[in-house]
């Protein structure tokens, strides 16, 4: 989204770095699904046009490639260093299964996509939670309560100290 200040009916909207501002508020970009149990998170539109965080390669038995990328505040919180992340930062995880290349035996592709994972910082609404909202979806359809009832639960165990980030800015 590109900075602008368009007029509309009177009122001032203003769209920065993701997020936008209207009415004396800011809201979050606009979304491609269905809101995430527990969480309410949805998956961003436009975020395969974001900037890669990093990526990995998971071992047995998921076998998957991952890559995170993330929207301006996330990318400006990693550049500098910053934890806590700032509210509006959003972190997307991309995931496949991992495929040998059929050009070049030594090289791994994705494969078949499994998940889109999504953080969604807000430490007001999700002040329970380490001010972070999760998002696991399927095919584009989040996963059922269950299986956003142990987001949190991992990410506190592992990784609290960084914001419960897990995934590091690759140099």
């Amino acid at each position: 989204m590109k900075p602008g200040l368009p007029f509309l009916a009177g009122a001032v909207a203003v769209t920065v770095a993701g997020l936008a501002w209207a009415d004396g508020a800011w809201s979050p970009p606009p979304t491609t699904s269905a809101p995430s149990p527990i969480y309410g998170v949805r998956i961003p539109a436009g975020y395969r046009d974001w900037v890669l965080v990093g990526p990995a390669q998971e071992a047995a038995p998921l076998d998957e490639l991952r890559a995170v990328v993330g929207n301006r505040q996330a990318l400006d919180a990693y550049r500098a260093g910053k934890l806590p992340f700032p509210d509006g930062a959003v972190l997307v995880k991309l995931a496949w299964k991992h495929t040998p290349s059929p050009d070049f035996a030594p090289a791994s592709i994705p494969g078949a996509a499994t998940t889109v994972q999504v953080m969604v910082k807000d430490s007001k609404r999700y002040a329970s939670t380490g001010g972070w909202g999760f998002g696991r979806f399927i095919d584009g359809k989040p996963v059922d309560q269950a299986q956003h009832q142990t987001c949190f639960a991992c990410h506190a165990a592992r990784v609290k100290d960084r914001d419960y980030v897990f995934t590091r800015y690759a140099p």
